[in-house]
C-alpha cells in the first residue's frame, strides 16, 4: 500500500546507481524530474548503453509482475526524483480490476518481459538497437503522477487537519424541517488549495487509503451528529448520511468498526445512515447482502446513492435489504422542462413507496423543483436551494435559525 510521500517519494543525486543488473526487483518507479540512462552489463565487463529516460517514463516495471532479476543497470544522469510503485501494491490494485483488465495486463507483462529478454540477445549477438521501453502519452504519464502523488499525500493530509468534513442539510419536503445531513469530505491542500473530491476519492478508493479515511468519516461525523443535537435540542431527531466504497466493505473489520464507532459517539444506531451505490451491490452481491443485513439488524438504515445512474437492475431492490432511495440530481435537473423526466422520477418515487422506502431528492436548486416534488409527496430533498455543503461551525446556527420551509 502506498504510505506517505516520504516512504514513496526517492531522490537520487546524478550519477547515482538507482538499480543493478541482476538484482533483485520489488519495485517500479515514475520518474517525475530528472533523467536516467539504462545500459547493459556484459559478462566481459563492456557496458552496452540501452537508451534515456525521462519525466513520465517508468523504470523497473517488469519486478511488478514477476519480482524477477532487474534486466538492466539504471544510473541518475541528473538529480532525480522518483515515485515508487511497491509490486504490492500493483497486485492489489490489479486483484480490484476488472477481471479481463487483469488478464490482459498479465499477458502484455509477461510478453513484454519476453520479448525485452530477446531484445538483449539479439543485440548481444548483432549489435542490433535495443528494444525501447513502452512510455505513457503525455496526458496519461500525468494523470498517473498526479494519482500517485495524490495517494502518497493524502495520509498526511488525514493526519495534519487537511481533510474535514463538510455537511449538507436534508429536508423533509412535507414538514419544512430539516431531517438529516450528509457527510461530505473536503480537502484543502496547503499548496493546491482545495481538491475536488471527484479527483481524490476515486485516487484513495484505488490506493487503499478509503479504508481508513471512511472509519476516520463516520466517527467525525457521529460525533459532529451529537454536538449539533447538544447545541440545538433536536435529540435523536436528526440522521447522519455517510458514503461508503466497495472497498470499505471488502474489509474484514468493516461491521465490527462500524458498531464499535456508533458505540463511542453515543448516537442511536437509526439515526446512521449507510449511502452506498447501485455499482457495490452488483459488484460484490453476497458479501454485500450479508454486510447490509447485518447492520440493518442493528438499527441502521441503507441508502441507495444516486439511483437511476448504475446498473438500476429492479431485482436487487428486494434483494437486499434497503431503507431509502436518493434519485439522482440528474433528474432532478431536467424533470422540469422534459415530461418523460417527470415521469421517470414519479416512477421512482412511487416504486420506492410502493416497497416501504423512503425518497431523497438530490440537486434541488430552485424553489419550483422543491415544490413539483412536494407535490408529488417526496420524502426529503438535498440541494444548493437549501443549503450548500457547510463545516460543522456553520452547521450550528444554520440549524438554530431554521424555522420550518414555507413552499
Amino acid at each position: 500500500m502506498l504510505a506517505d510521500s516520504a516512504d514513496t517519494q526517492k531522490n537520487y543525486p546524478a550519477g547515482t546507481i538507482i538499480m543493478h543488473q541482476g538484482d533483485a526487483g520489488d519495485c517500479a518507479y515514475i520518474i517525475e524530474k530528472g533523467s536516467v540512462e539504462i545500459y547493459l552489463e556484459n559478462a566481459d565487463g563492456t557496458i552496452q548503453p540501452f537508451g534515456t529516460r525521462g519525466p513520465g517514463a517508468m523504470i523497473g516495471e517488469m519486478s511488478l509482475i514477476d519480482q524477477g532479476p532487474r534486466s538492466a543497470t539504471i544510473r541518475a544522469v541528473e538529480d532525480c526524483t522518483l515515485l515508487q510503485i511497491t509490486a504490492e501494491d500493483f497486485s492489489r490494485r490489479l486483484d480490484n480490476a476488472d477481471p479481463i483488465l487483469r488478464m490482459a495486463t498479465d499477458v502484455i507483462l509477461t510478453r513484454y518481459r519476453d520479448t525485452l529478454a530477446r531484445s538483449i540477445i539479439m543485440k548481444e549477438a548483432h549489435g542490433w538497437p535495443p528494444a525501447e521501453a513502452i512510455e505513457l502519452k503525455h496526458s496519461q504519464k500525468t494523470d498517473a503522477i498526479e494519482s500517485i502523488k495524490i495517494a502518497n499525500e493524502f495520509q498526511t493530509a488525514l493526519d495534519t487537519g487537511q481533510i474535514s468534513l463538510h455537511y449538507q442539510p436534508i429536508i423533509n419536503l412535507q414538514t419544512g424541517y430539516i431531517a438529516g445531513f450528509e457527510a461530505l469530505m473536503r480537502w484543502e491542500h496547503p499548496e493546491k488549495g482545495m481538491i475536488s473530491p471527484a479527483v481524490f476519492i476515486p485516487v484513495i478508493e484505488e490506493s487503499g487509503h478509503i479504508i481508513q479515511a471512511s472509519k476516520w468519516a463516520l466517527r467525525e461525523a457521529l460525533l459532529a451528529l451529537k454536538r449539533i443535537e447538544q447545541n440545538t435540542g433536536l435529540h435523536d431527531d436528526l440522521f447522519m448520511s455517510i458514503n461508503f466504497s466497495s472497498y470499505d466493505f471488502a474489509s474484514e473489520d468493516f461491521v465490527d468498526s462500524v458498531y464499535s464507532t456508533i458505540s463511542e459517539s453515543d448516537v442511536d444506531a437509526s439515526q446512521v445512515h449507510l449511502e452506498i451505490t447501485e455499482r457495490l451491490l452488483m459488484g460484490q452481491p453476497d458479501t454485500a447482502k450479508e454486510t447490509l443485513n447485518m447492520c440493518r439488524k442493528a438499527g441502521m438504515e441503507i441508502s441507495i446513492d444516486d439511483f437511476g445512474t448504475g446498473y438500476s437492475s429492479l431485482s436487487y431492490l428486494h434483494h437486499f435489504p434497503i431503507d431509502i432511495l436518493k434519485i439522482d440530481q440528474s433528474f432532478i435537473r431536467n424533470m422540469l422542462e422534459e415530461k418523460g423526466v417527470m415521469e421517470l422520477v414519479k416512477s421512482i418515487n412511487s416504486l420506492g413507496k410502493n416497497m416501504n422506502m423512503h425518497i431523497i431528492a438530490e440537486g434541488i436548486e430552485s424553489e419550483k423543483e422543491a415544490s413539483a416534488l412536494r407535490e408529488i409527496d417526496c420524502d426529503m430533498g438535498q440541494g444548493y436551494f437549501f443549503s450548500k455543503p457547510l463545516p460543522e461551525v456553520e452547521i450550528l446556527p444554520l440549524v438554530n435559525r431554521w424555522k420550518k420551509f414555507e413552499f
